[in-house]
């Protein structure tokens, strides 16, 4: 199992960046060429949620992008380190992140789960990780 990291500050113009990696990283794992839009677009959205959190709760610290390539999935988790402002945002009350808008988190994840077959969306230590998979084609 391969695993490439990415981390970068919370600034909405280094999503494009972790799109293009992350399909880059994708393509090289064997993930279907048909797939790979939807991973950018879906990364791209986990990605502009983390960052949206972070500018929400005036919270620092880093974006954290996982790519992992196992035997017959490609996955991708996507950690906002938001804290507990991700908790809010992904609370079953539809509460956002103070100053934020519940309705646009809540249309991100809906973009995210239409897009990713495999789909979750949880906590670690430092705030919220979705976690998405793609399979991989044999070789």
């Amino acid at each position: 199992m391969a695993t490439v990291e990415l981390r970068f500050s919370a600034l909405p113009e280094h999503v494009r960046t972790a799109r293009l990696v992350a399909a880059a990283v994708a393509r090289r794992a064997g993930v279907d060429e048909s797939a790979l839009d939807e991973v950018r677009l879906a990364v791209g959205e986990a990605c502009s949620r983390a960052v949206g959190l972070h500018q929400q709760g005036g919270v620092g610290g880093a974006v954290r992008v996982a790519l992992i390539d196992q035997e017959k999935r490609f996955i991708i988790e996507v950690g906002d380190g938001a804290g507990e402002h991700s908790e809010l945002a992904a609370s079953a009350d539809g509460g956002a992140a103070e100053g934020g808008d519940a309705s646009d988190d809540a249309l991100g994840l809906a973009v995210i789960t239409g897009l990713v077959e495999e789909v979750e969306v949880g906590r670690d230590d430092d705030g919220g990780l979705i976690r998405m998979s793609w399979p991989i084609n044999p070789a």
